[in-house]
C-alpha cells in the first residue's frame, strides 16, 4: 500500500467518523420557543390623571440554550403593538395612532450579549427596536425553574422621545415621557 492510497483512506474514514458522530452526538445548543401562553411583556405610563398598564399576550421569543454551560447565548424578542391591552378600547387605539402602530407594528430586541451567570442572574445588552428607532438596551434578568419551566424576567425604562414617538395626550396633557417596561418569557426544559 501506498502512502497516497493510505492518506485518502484515512481522509474518508475520518470523514465518515465525522459525518457520523455529527449524527449521534447532540449538539450542546438548542433553540427554544417561548410558551405563548405562559409570557407577557408589559407597559406601564403615567399621566398627571392616572396610571395604566397594558400587557401583550402574543409575544414571540426564542432564546439559545447551551446544555453543557446551562446558560443563555442569545435572547430575541418580538411584540406586535396592536397586541397590547389596557382595559380600555379607547386608550389603546389611540396609543395604536400614537406608536404609528400601521407603519412600525413590532417592537423587537436581539441581543449582542448575554452574561449569564449560569445561578439565575442574567445581563442582557442588545438592540431595541420600537417606532422605527433602534438603541441599545442593557436589562438585567432573573431565571426561576418552576414545574419544567425557566422563567425569565426583567424591567427596563425608556423614554418615548428616544424613540421619536409623539407623547399622547389626555385634556392636553401629556403623558410622562416614561415608559416602563417588564416581562416573564416562560420556556420549557
Amino acid at each position: 500500500m501506498n502512502q497516497t492510497t493510505f492518506s485518502g483512506r484515512t481522509l474518508f474514514l475520518l470523514t465518515g467518523l465525522f459525518m457520523l458522530f455529527s449524527f449521534v452526538a447532540p449538539s450542546a445548543k438548542r433553540k427554544l420557543m417561548a410558551d405563548k401562553k405562559a409570557s407577557t411583556v408589559t407597559y406601564a405610563l403615567r399621566h398627571p390623571m392616572h396610571s395604566w398598564e397594558g400587557v401583550s399576550r402574543d409575544v414571540t421569543a426564542a432564546i439559545v440554550f447551551d446544555d453543557e454551560t446551562k446558560k443563555v447565548d442569545t435572547v430575541a424578542v418580538v411584540a406586535k403593538v396592536a397586541s397590547f391591552d389596557s382595559q380600555n378600547a379607547n386608550r389603546d387605539s389611540h396609543a395604536i395612532e400614537s406608536m404609528e402602530g400601521i407603519k412600525y407594528p413590532n417592537v423587537t430586541f436581539s441581543s449582542q450579549q448575554v452574561q449569564d451567570d449560569g445561578a439565575g442572574k442574567l445581563t442582557v445588552t442588545g438592540n431595541l427596536a420600537f417606532h422605527g428607532v433602534t438603541r441599545s438596551v442593557t436589562v438585567p434578568i432573573t431565571r426561576k425553574m418552576a414545574g419544567g419551566m425557566a422563567i425569565y424576567e426583567g424591567n427596563f425604562d425608556l423614554k418615548l422621545t428616544d424613540f421619536k414617538v409623539e407623547k399622547p395626550t389626555l385634556m392636553m396633557m401629556p403623558v410622562e415621557d416614561e415608559l416602563k417596561m417588564k416581562f416573564s418569557l416562560a420556556f420549557r426544559m
